[in-house]
């Protein structure tokens, strides 16, 4: 039986606009083990990046429980929650967020210079991890030399870079044109299977769900389906469903 990595229970996130409370995300539960990739979808305004940013302990729940590798979040200070961060959670968000004096190599080590990890193993695995990515070219080059699809890769190879528990990424194939958004996502899924992470992958193109093992649908901050058997999730990937 394949470990929980990843649990959700009850989740809900609160704001307050105009003297009025807005569930962003209500009462939300889910678990994603070892090995495991799953796809959230829905319409914009939906919850999914407010949830994917609670998943990544960049933002505090109004009430609810996520555990993450065994580690409940609630019960965790600032301090606790950071190095969970830099330790057990890789994640990449629309804005790639590079350092932009770093070359493509430099900012994907540069999770492993926080972590204290940086050594000669690790040195080529990031040049193997971007060269998987089809940025072998690139190694040496600054953000502002490559492409906005290239900047994004380079942020999936920092993500996956440390080898933690659980991989988030918001919108990753959003400047990347099919062929290439479609490659990456192949390969961001391979990893994640084939070293038994647990791997949530935001998305508003329901093609790249073929790829995944499971998708949950957001609606209103609610998760209101989920497709988890290979015939609907490729049906949803073609179409086919909604």
């Amino acid at each position: 039986m394949k470990e929980t990595v990843l649990e959700v229970r009850n989740l809900v996130k609160t704001f307050i606009l105009d003297g009025s409370a807005l569930n962003a995300v209500d009462h939300v539960s889910f678990q994603v083990h070892s090995g495991e990739f799953l796809a959230l979808v829905g319409p914009s305004g939906s919850g999914k990046t407010t949830l994917l940013s609670m998943l990544a302990a960049l933002l505090m729940p109004s009430s609810g429980e996520i555990f993450i590798d065994g580690h409940q979040l609630s019960t965790m200070n600032e301090a606790e929650r950071v190095k969970l961060r830099r330790s057990r959670i890789g994640f990449t968000f629309q804005s790639n967020n590079l350092i932009p004096y770093l070359t493509a190599r430099e900012n994907v080590e540069f999770m492993l210079r926080l972590n204290g990890t940086l050594g000669k193993v690790t040195r080529l695995r990031a040049e193997e991890l971007l060269a998987r990515l089809g940025l072998e070219e690139r190694l040496h080059s600054l953000p502002s030399q490559m492409s906005g699809g290239q900047q994004q890769r380079v942020a999936i190879a920092r993500a996956l870079i440390h080898n933690p528990a659980v991989v988030l990424a918001d919108e990753p194939t959003a400047s990347l044109d099919t062929e290439r958004a479609m490659q990456v996502v192949q390969t961001f899924a391979a990893l994640i299977h084939e070293n038994q992470r647990a791997g949530i992958m935001v998305t508003h193109d329901l093609r790249m769900c073929k790829y995944v093992d499971r998708v949950l649908q957001m609606r209103d901050g609610k998760l209101v389906k989920e497709y988890k058997s290979r015939p609907e999730i490729e049906a949803l990937a073609k179409g086919e469903r909604n």
